[in-house]
């Protein structure tokens, strides 16, 4: 088969893919099994990663960032995916909270924050969910209310990425109550303020080196210039507006992802021997393996222009949210084709596709279920 292409690659991306690449290997892979058991990456790695200009890759170098586009932001995530790894926020913190400061922030949140995120001084995370509130984002209770020249935070959130390493956090809050999305605000909640409180590291079925933590806000101060944009409520459409690139991130964790599952498993079928020749020989192991190569390339297609219109700012919210549900679907399915053709093996979490298959399940669910994506499609019909 021919060799494929992404469209969107350059000579540019092809030398970050490299570093990319010489990074996880070195840095990521022999480290799973320890950021697994103690639930997070070591915090020493986002300071690696910021020594090599591996964080905010799309932000702007006036801004300590490196300048490129969300292509860069894809290679680096298409690497991580493939060290099996899911541990590592880096796509949260780049793609998506780097992106809401630069955004909207002011030009002292961008000249304070930007710069510290990309040497990985701070980590950053959004904390959108709560305990009652997942895709309605609409009726989050936590609340900000104004004092003066601050705002008086009180709430918790819960699921978030980031969570137990974060130093600064944007809050999905209401400001006015008495609305529903033209009430909410984001504000910026530093994690050394009185009254914010860590809980727990969830303990997950899947991405379990990853520090999602519950948090809380008791009677929290910030000031009135820790809020995201020029005034309250402008919230729900700053969150409707970043959340295609968060589901774009997805689509393409998900297409690495299967990418990935195929290669493992094509290494282990034509490796592992049954009845007397290799598994690779039985035309049910091929005609499998040639369903899953189709997917992994029909998605990758799709995802890879969905890439190439979203740097030139032409992606829509319904092809997004199309890619977002599809290629989560399909990964999914990929990852248990694939571990079914691992027999035993595939159960056991020392291969690498046990933890796929357990890792790829939350995909269907965050950034907004696929029942939420279909929804989306549906009113654009």
């Amino acid at each position: 088969m021919a060799a494929y292409r992404s469209c969107w690659m350059n000579d540019d991306l092809d030398a970050l893919r490299e570093l990319a690449r010489a990074f996880f290997e070195k840095e990521v892979a022999p480290n799973v099994d320890k950021y697994i058991a103690q639930h997070h990456v070591d915090r020493d790695l986002w300071h690696k990663a910021g020594e090599l200009g591996l964080l905010c890759l799309s932000i702007p170098e006036e801004y300590g960032g490196g300048g490129g586009t969300f292509a860069h932001e894809a290679v680096l995530i298409e690497e991580q995916a493939r060290v099996v790894d899911t541990a590592w926020g880096q796509s949260l913190h780049n793609g998506i909270v780097a992106h809401y400061l630069l955004a909207y922030g002011t030009e002292e949140q961008k000249q304070r924050w930007l710069p510290k995120m990309a040497s990985g001084e701070v980590v950053g995370a959004i904390a959108m969910t709560e305990p009652g509130t997942g895709s309605d984002l609409q009726s989050v209770k936590t609340k900000a209310v104004r004092d003066g020249d601050e705002f008086v935070v009180n709430g918790s959130k819960t699921f978030i990425t980031n969570g137990a390493q974060a130093d600064l956090i944007i809050v999905v809050v209401k400001t006015d109550t008495t609305q529903g999305a033209a009430g909410i605000s984001l504000v910026l909640v530093e994690a050394d303020r009185p009254g914010f409180r860590r809980g727990r590291v969830l303990d997950k079925i899947g991405q379990k080196g990853q520090d999602t933590s519950e948090l809380f806000f008791e009677d929290v101060r910030i000031p009135v210039a820790n809020l995201l944009g020029t005034q309250e409520g402008q919230g729900f459409v700053q969150l409707m507006q970043q959340l295609p690139q968060e589901r774009l991130i997805i689509a393409v964790g998900s297409v690495a992802g299967m990418e990935t599952a195929l290669d493992h498993t094509l290494r282990y079928v034509k490796d592992r021997e049954a009845f007397g020749r290799p598994v690779f020989g039985f035309q049910n192991t091929k005609f499998k393996l040639a369903e899953v190569a189709t997917e992994a390339k029909i998605a990758r297609v799709f995802t890879d222009d969905c890439i190439a219109k979203h740097i030139e700012g032409e992606l829509d919210i319904p092809t997004v949210a199309m890619a977002k549900w599809w290629t989560t679907e399909r990964a999914m399915s990929v990852a248990s084709e694939c571990l079914q053709l691992h027999g035993g093996y595939g159960y056991m979490t020392e291969y690498p596709i046990s933890r796929m298959w357990v890792d790829n399940r939350v995909q269907m669910i965050y950034a907004g279920t696929n029942e939420i994506m279909k929804e989306i499609i549906a009113r654009s019909l």
